[in-house]
């Protein structure tokens, strides 16, 4: 059974005023990766149930908000060891990670390197003059970009 045109309009109002609440969280998260955020105060701000913003925001954007904001977290750590001439746990503090190891951990898996080496290659020039790019992003261009809407089902 087919919906009216009225609902299908609706709905894809609806779809749009999420997409855009989902927007200013990920605006959110690149300006405020330094705070410390979780998911409440995320979804607080959205006034929507954190449940339903993990899941929306996983659906839009391919990643959970704290998935994005670690690594925002570290993509500006990244810059920072390469060129801010801090050490790691005065870099690890800048970007907002409170623990070490979640810092370390999350680190290694997106650059490849633990941070004292990524420092250290950056430094002695082996690392060379290119931007740091996540491993998991490789073959993933658009992994942050907002899917385009499905095309309505047509119902005559």
């Amino acid at each position: 059974m087919c919906q009216p045109a009225w609902g299908r309009a609706r709905i894809a109002a609806q779809r749009l005023h999420d997409l855009a609440r989902l927007r200013r969280v990920r605006d959110r998260i690149d300006r405020e990766y330094a705070q410390p955020l979780n998911i409440e105060a995320l979804a607080r701000g959205a006034n929507m149930p954190a449940g339903h913003l993990s899941a929306q925001f996983r659906l839009a954007y391919g990643s959970s908000p704290y998935t994005y904001l670690m690594g925002r977290r570290i993509e500006r750590a990244t810059a920072l060891l390469r060129h801010g001439g801090l050490g790691v746990a005065d870099t690890r503090r800048l970007v907002g990670c409170a623990s070490p190891g979640i810092f370390r951990t999350r680190f290694t898996e997106l650059v490849g390197v633990p941070p004292h080496v990524y420092r250290h290659r950056t430094r002695s020039g082996v690392a060379g003059k290119t931007a740091w790019v996540p491993k998991q992003a490789a073959g993933q261009a658009d992994r942050w970009r907002v899917p385009a809407a499905e095309p309505e089902p047509s119902c005559r």
